[in-house]
């Protein structure tokens, strides 16, 4: 988050100090620099140095690991107060001229220095300046995860005869189980590990998760057949919408368009929107892939990696050794100096949007990428972004449809229960109770879903309507229940903040307090009353903390080992799960009348994939959707599984309204310890264009609209509110943009407040 205004100290640290020793002679170096200031910043090197190279610099009282990007004829500041450089990192080729301009145009579009978006993009150990010190770190994390990966002579140990004949006759040749650390889904609190693995071909995720994987290929049907052609027909940058229904068969054709690509030498980036897809995908990789590839041709990228597997990925793909990348977001800055084609799964998942730091769309910047580099880019899903549908429908994009499922199976039928007459317990109708019932009886899956985690959204107090209320944030803190009366607990799930379930109401001493409302926990303990002999399983947020633990429970559903699945979205979209027969929704009207314009955009998503999870291997799938508003356009259009219906209707409103994609967006957010610092920095920053003379004609083309809090508005003791601007024309917010933020640094360190600017919004 860009400061309101860099500290006193920070701008001391600045190169600014007098050079020791003469610059008649110097070659001048631009140096990217994570930090919060405009740049970059020069120094001083004996020998010009490529761009892309990373070096150690002094900074004030810093010394930090910097990117070159330039060799200038002269220096921006006096060239006597230029410091030099004091190392040349190259345990790794310079970044190639490709991931420079990615870098320059996300920094440029997105309005951040280019440091913050360089430097934050490697993996941690390349950004260090610890990682290059040291006796132990001397030589680089690079140059000893080389030395780890590199086979050792074994050890010869003196033996004598007589106990050589006897190992000789004892000995039987035995395989050594290899196992592996299963990798976690979402970022860890615990110490990584810095240390890099030996590199080796991994053992096969699924032989962990649980799931099939197939050892021959499947016959393609009709419309995958006709994908897989139309793909391989197009030439240069082109970017291809594959829409296709849950379970029709996206993978496959991901599947023949990298080999394709695979057999010409380049290299492939598949992106997923979430860590937990991984282990699932990355198994039928390798087991499609490697036999184009080569046997350990496959790289995987996310967060939830310790620094070491981070760094091994990442200096893999750069070498070219990877010839396939699967990663999440942060992969699109991965260096790939081969990249021939880049996939985006699931490209409509609000998870490709970044949502602190550098705000990037993941998506957005693929298929920058791919237009730079002139390939190929294709985005999968079963729901679009109407972003991309519109594109589609203007012929920017290529549109390629599979209407039906791959397998033999039909789409599952879609059932609403009106419960605006119903008597619900614990939130499950008697027909979401019963079908349940009937699934248990055919040995059938049924998975319970509900996007909201913990036992209960809130606690209260009958007698005084006392609510259990965050202390820091204006937010309910929501009930947990763990093992034991001392492992309740109320949670506050925008800032972190516990406490102990208190043993009466605060205010009125009454103890009977009551849960209000319900999450995942209370329906998982609802349905172990009413099906007592059944295996329950949750998996949410609060299930999978511990690393390896998503993992482990996806691989008790996959091996049959649960009957009733309950799971927020994690479960939603992506695994394939061969038994499951029934989906039930409970409580999907919360994002019906959201504040947020797109919420009706975002409950189809979810709603049609999870409903594509029933019925995937056999017929007579079931999705129950329990709803007081069933006349609503958004359940009428899942009824008929018609996201094409949906998107003509959302889009006709979106364009009655002028509201994206028919214009483009920039949000602009203050943090203040009062909410009127807030406001009154945002008035400020909205009356700029008239206080000032910079912004010439563009202000006409410029809608300002007024500040308002969050509806969140304290989140930490700290009070937010924001600022809307918005324009029919992408290029005149741009330049409007890049005015305006020059000039909210003095503005905001006059008001005491932090900021942050983003471009092209998912949440107002």
């Amino acid at each position: 988050m860009p400061p309101s205004a860099p500290p006193a100290d920070l701008l001391a640290d600045a190169p600014g100090e007098l050079a020791t020793t003469a610059t008649a002679h110097a070659v001048w170096v631009r140096v990217a620099l994570d930090v919060p200031l405009p740049g970059p910043f020069d120094y001083r090197a004996a020998a010009p140095l490529a761009a892309g190279l990373r070096v150690i610099v002094p900074f004030g009282r810093r010394r930090m690991v910097g990117v070159v990007v330039d060799n200038p004829a002269e220096p921006a500041v006096d060239p006597a107060q230029v410091k030099a450089i004091e190392r040349v990192l190259d345990d790794l080729p310079p970044f190639g001229a490709d991931w420079l301009r990615l870098a320059a145009f996300a920094a440029d579009y997105y309005q951040r220095p280019l440091g913050e978006v360089m430097l934050p993009a490697l993996p941690p150990p390349l950004r260090k300046v610890s990682a290059y010190e040291g006796q132990r770190s001397a030589s680089g994390p690079v140059a000893r995860m080389d030395q780890r990966a590199a086979p050792k002579p074994p050890k010869k140990k003196r033996t004598s005869k007589a106990a050589q004949a006897s190992a000789a006759q004892s000995a039987t040749p035995v395989d050594k189980p290899q196992t592996e650390t299963p990798q976690t889904d979402t970022p860890q609190t615990e110490t990584p590990q810095t240390d890099t693995p030996e590199i080796e071909t991994p053992a096969n995720p699924l032989a962990l998760a649980g799931a099939p994987v197939a050892a021959v290929p499947p016959v393609l049907n009709a419309d995958q057949q006709a994908a897989v052609d139309a793909i391989a027909a197009v030439q240069g940058f082109k970017p291809v919408l594959l829409h296709g229904v849950t379970g029709s068969g996206k993978t496959e054709v991901y599947l023949h368009a990298a080999e394709r690509v695979l057999a010409a030498g380049r290299q492939v980036l598949l992106m997923v929107p979430e860590i937990n897809l991984t282990p699932q995908l990355e198994a039928v990789l390798r087991a499609r892939l490697d036999t184009v590839a080569g046997p350990g041709a496959l790289a995987v990228l996310h967060s939830g990696l310790a620094d070491g597997e981070r760094l091994q990925a990442w200096a893999r793909a750069q070498r070219g050794q990877a010839r396939v990348l699967l990663g999440t977001r942060m992969s699109v800055f991965a260096a790939l100096p081969e990249l021939g084609l880049i996939i985006v799964d699931e490209e409509h998942d609000a998870s490709y949007k970044q949502q602190d730091g550098l705000r990037y769309s993941a998506r957005d910047l693929a298929i920058w990428r791919a237009h730079d580099l002139d390939i190929p880019v294709l985005l999968g899903s079963a729901t679009p972004s109407l972003e991309s549908w519109l594109h589609a429908e203007r012929g920017r994009y290529l549109r390629l449809t599979l209407a039906s499922r791959a397998k033999s199976s039909s789409l599952p039928a879609v059932r609403l229960v009106d419960t605006r007459r119903l008597v619900m317990k614990q939130g499950l109708s008697p027909q979401l109770t019963e079908a349940i019932g009937k699934r248990l009886e055919r040995g059938e899956q049924s998975l319970v879903f509900l996007n909201r985690r913990g036992y209960a959204p809130v606690l209260h107090c009958a007698s005084c309507a006392w609510v259990s209320h965050c202390p820091r944030c204006s937010a309910y803190t929501v009930l947990h229940r763990g093992p034991g009366a001392g492992g309740h607990l109320l949670a506050c799930h925008h800032c972190g903040f516990q406490a102990r379930v208190p043993r009466a109401c605060p205010e009125c001493g009454d103890q009977d307090l009551q849960p209000m409302g319900r999450g995942t926990q209370r329906v998982e303990e609802h349905l172990a009353e009413l099906f007592p002999g059944a295996r329950i399983l949750r998996i949410d947020a609060d299930s999978t903390r511990r690393k390896g633990s998503a993992q482990a429970l996806f691989a008790s559903v996959h091996a049959g080992e649960v009957d009733i699945l309950v799971g927020t979205q994690m479960v939603a979209k992506g695994h394939d799960f061969s038994r499951l027969g029934l989906v039930g929704v409970i409580n999907a009207d919360s994002m019906l009348f959201a504040h947020d314009f797109r919420a009706p955009e975002r409950l189809f998503a979810q709603l049609m994939q999870v409903a594509g999870r029933a019925g995937r291997h056999t017929e007579g799938g079931e999705v129950l959707i329990q709803t007081g508003y069933p006349e609503q356009a958004v359940y009428q259009a899942l009824l008929r599984h018609d996201y094409a219906g949906f998107a003509r209707h959302a889009l006709r409103e979106r364009e009655s309204t002028g509201l994206p994609p028919y214009a483009y967006q920039a949000l602009l957010t203050a943090e203040a310890r009062e909410l009127a610092q807030a406001l009154a920095f945002l008035q400020e920053a909205r009356a700029l264009p008239e206080s000032t003379g910079a912004f010439g004609t563009l202000v006409s083309t410029i809608t300002r609209y007024d500040p308002v809090p969050l509806r969140v508005v304290r989140v930490a003791n700290v009070e937010r509110a924001q600022l809307l601007v918005e324009s029919g024309h992408r290029p005149a917010l741009q330049a409007f943009l890049s005015t305006w933020s020059a000039l909210l640094p003095q503005l905001a360190s006059a008001s005491r407040v932090r900021w942050q600017l983003e471009v092209d919004p998912l949440e107002i």
